[in-house]
């Protein structure tokens, strides 16, 4: 017998319920912690009332994380109860969402949906990390030696196979919403209901949320930010200014004072974007310290990695509000993967922004692309999802006639589309300040009616999931129309 002392609490327990019910209640505890951890994601996802989802999880699920299918357009990434899913992105013949069991009011899910969507967020599908390290170290050893086109030789090299990448899809990824939407058609059909309410994404009932970003990389860029801004102004679209704190140029007092003076918002990119930041946790958690004393010097919310280089499980150790540093297809960048999501997320206490277009580098240096085509076509999947479109457009990349006539159309596309559509055109301090709100908001029913309660309610939207022929659709209280 262990010689051990029991706790209060223990003691407590032992002397209201027969010995034999300890173990039952303990074992009930965890059954009860594990659904909340499994409905957790789709309830954040939504922010609809608890009572409306409730998950279990197949007890003959594998050890081994591998990829299947979530219906016939949805590759997944974790452990699953088929024994034929693939350990690679290939020919996916079985779907799982046959093998989900539908009782009374509840569902029993193949796979453990939490682990699935935090594998897609998180990049945990990626085997093989950025890459040779000694490649990348080896580049950019030399990259101070070569010029602007060597380097550009040297990417496209790197980017020669991206076509034949079969996941994260190209050239938007919304597998995490496709996955959200198909188990909320399941809850629904479980609790035999036909809409659930839940509180909009975004403020003021927007269809969906546009971001520009602009990250400064050389002195070049950094003097061309007055006339960046000009032309940002003349479209009515304000944007956030990345700025590299060391070595790449001297950022000054009166440089900050006078983006944010015209409404602009400044963030951090990275210490001195020599591509090392992650390269272990010794040099990160040196430079990171540098890097958050640079977040207060410059009262900066935000960071950017440079090159979009991350490790995720790292950020907790960045003392800023939010991060922008994961892209959601990542086919072209020198770090591949992507996020899966068109949906800022949490990653513990950061809120992660995901940069959910092509960078202007890339369309105009990689793919030699000087129409806004791609551009268009990723906005239109991105707001189908009523998500979120950023923007990377780099000071330095578009003072060139050519690559800034390039550059206004996208304005020129962005604010039409404004005018024709209820778009929120946000910095990325208050995308970060509303979905912070949102996550605190919750739904309470008065007389019958639901009533979103909260910091930031004036702002909510009450709206409804439904279920149309197996489809998820989405409508505004008081609307007449799907959003």
């Amino acid at each position: 017998m262990s010689s051990e002392p029991m706790t209060l609490w223990e003691l407590d327990l032992k002397e209201r319920v027969p010995p034999r019910s300890v173990a039952d209640t303990f074992s009930r505890m965890k059954r009860l912690y594990s659904a909340a951890t499994l409905n957790q994601h789709l309830l954040d996802y939504f922010r609809c009332p608890e009572g409306f989802i409730d998950f279990s999880v197949d007890e003959r699920i594998s050890s081994e994380a591998r990829y299947f299918l979530f219906g016939p357009n949805t590759t997944c990434y974790g452990r699953s109860v088929c024994k034929t899913a693939k350990a690679e992105v290939g020919s996916l013949p079985h779907d799982l969402l046959a093998e989900v069991l539908i009782g009374e009011d509840k569902i029993t899910l193949p796979f453990d949906p939490t682990e699935v969507i935090d594998n897609l967020r998180l990049e945990r599908y990626r085997k093989n990390g950025s890459g040779s390290p000694f490649l990348k170290s080896l580049y950019y050893w030399f990259r101070p030696f070569t010029n602007a086109g060597i380097r550009r030789r040297v990417q496209q090299f790197h980017a020669r196979n991206w076509q034949h990448v079969k996941f994260p899809h190209w050239p938007v990824d919304t597998t995490v919403e496709s996955l959200c939407e198909t188990l909320m058609v399941l809850s629904l059909n479980a609790k035999h209901i036909d809409r659930v309410p839940f509180i909009w994404f975004w403020p003021k009932a927007a269809r969906g949320c546009v971001a520009m970003t602009h990250d400064v990389e050389a002195e070049i860029g950094l003097e061309f930010c007055s006339e960046l801004m000009d032309i940002d102004d003349s479209f009515g679209i304000k944007a956030s200014f990345q700025l590299v704190p060391e070595k790449r140029y001297f950022t000054s007092p009166e440089i900050i004072r006078q983006i944010r003076d015209r409404g602009f918002e400044i963030d951090v990119q990275d210490l001195d974007h020599d591509g090392r930041l992650f390269d272990n946790e010794q040099e990160f958690m040196r430079r990171i310290a540098v890097v958050n004393e640079y977040g207060k010097k410059f009262e900066a919310k935000g960071f950017r990695a440079g090159v979009l280089y991350r490790r995720p499980d790292w950020f907790e150790h960045l003392d800023f509000s939010f991060d922008m540093s994961v892209p959601n297809v990542a086919h072209l960048d020198p770090q591949r993967g992507g996020c899966c999501t068109v949906m800022p997320y949490f990653v513990g206490r950061i809120l992660e922004i995901p940069v959910t277009t092509t960078q202007d580098y890339t369309l105009l240096r990689i793919l030699n692309q000087r129409s806004i085509q791609l551009w268009k076509a990723q906005l239109d999947i991105i707001l189908r999802k009523n998500g979120l479109a950023s923007f990377i457009i780099h000071p330095d990349y578009v003072i060139d006639h050519e690559a800034r006539s390039v550059y206004e159309q996208l304005l020129r596309h962005l604010s039409e589309l404004r005018s024709g559509n209820n778009i929120w055109f946000a910095l990325p301090r208050d995308i970060d300040t509303w979905w912070r709100r949102r996550t605190h908001m919750r739904l309470e029913q008065h007389s019958g009616s639901w009533q979103i309660v909260g910091d930031g309610a004036e702002d909510a939207t009450l709206a409804y999931a439904r279920n149309v022929n197996g489809k998820l659709i989405y409508e505004l209280a008081g609307s007449t129309g799907s959003a």
